[in-house]
């Protein structure tokens, strides 16, 4: 695959985050409401689009468990198929939640979003970092699940593919988050190559932050390897916004996405190759 330019997303890709994020997730909504979703369901919330933000993700799978307390009797399969039908992401978890035929004012009453990111950060982050970062005290102490984020990219693979292509940086993480997680990689990438949570508005899988990396970074031909659908749904809609450079979608499988069921995921995703880990991007691209 003949690039100029690689983007990379973080969780999943530089990071695991497997016992980070994603464990968030489900002990937030479990330590607010006493009851939770599995890490199976936290992919098929991923899938169903639209959920690159955590804290939305969490806020959704809350409003799941809720709609469940109120009657709803549809299982997470059912219901994340119906956040994708109506289009993925928060808006779409609400609209299903008001179309169930449960009491959604109940459901509403007792959802809290910001109680569930206070104890999504206070988990994530831990006590210290929290102070920091949130500028407040933290609910409870935690030492903080950002520090089990094992690193996935071998140094080497870092050295050549900065030797070899303009790199840039795409993430739903908070800027102060990516930063941690890009100095414990090892990683080096200008604030202007890199696009975070607090730089836009739309998330993934809108293009608006992939093409001005690629106009930022004088690209004609890029890879962006990501880790969810919505990374690959990315590249295929920069590609139609952007029709004067290419863009290949590459779908990494070490996140939620693995083995072959994933592969087959990420190709009917449209992904314009699949690999096994970052490292193995050395050998998928070259220079034209």
């Amino acid at each position: 695959m003949d690039v100029d330019t690689v983007v990379l997303d973080i969780d999943g890709v530089l990071v695991d985050v497997a016992d980070s994020y994603r464990r968030a997730i489900v002990e937030s909504v479990d330590r607010v409401y006493g009851r939770t979703v599995d890490d199976a369901a936290i992919q098929q919330f991923k899938n169903a689009g639209g959920f690159n933000n955590d804290w939305e993700l969490t806020y959704a799978a809350a409003l799941f468990v809720l709609a469940r307390d109120a009657g709803y009797d549809a299982d997470v399969t059912a219901f994340t198929d119906a956040v994708a039908a109506a289009g993925g992401g928060l808006d779409a978890a609400k609209a299903v939640v008001r179309d169930a035929p449960v009491d959604d004012g109940a459901v509403f009453g007792l959802w809290n979003p910001d109680r569930l990111r206070e104890v999504f950060q206070a988990l994530y982050l831990g006590a210290d970092l929290y102070r920091d970062l949130e500028g407040g005290e933290p609910p409870f102490e935690a030492t903080g699940y950002i520090h089990d984020e094992p690193v996935l990219a071998d140094p080497a693979t870092l050295d050549d593919l900065t030797d070899r292509f303009a790199v840039g940086v795409l993430t739903g993480r908070p800027a102060a988050e990516a930063e941690i997680a890009l100095e414990r990689v090892g990683l080096a990438v200008p604030d202007a190559h890199r696009f975070t949570m607090d730089d836009w508005a739309e998330g993934k899988p809108h293009p608006r932050a992939l093409t001005t990396l690629a106009e930022r970074l004088d690209a004609t031909r890029v890879a962006f390897a990501g880790d969810t659908l919505d990374d690959v749904r990315t590249a295929v809609n920069a590609a139609e916004a952007d029709p004067d450079r290419t863009y290949y979608g590459v779908g990494v499988l070490t996140g939620g996405l693995t083995g072959d069921e994933g592969r087959r995921a990420y190709e009917t995703a449209d992904a314009a190759a699949v690999v096994e880990t970052v490292n193995d991007l050395s050998d998928l691209l070259d220079r034209p």
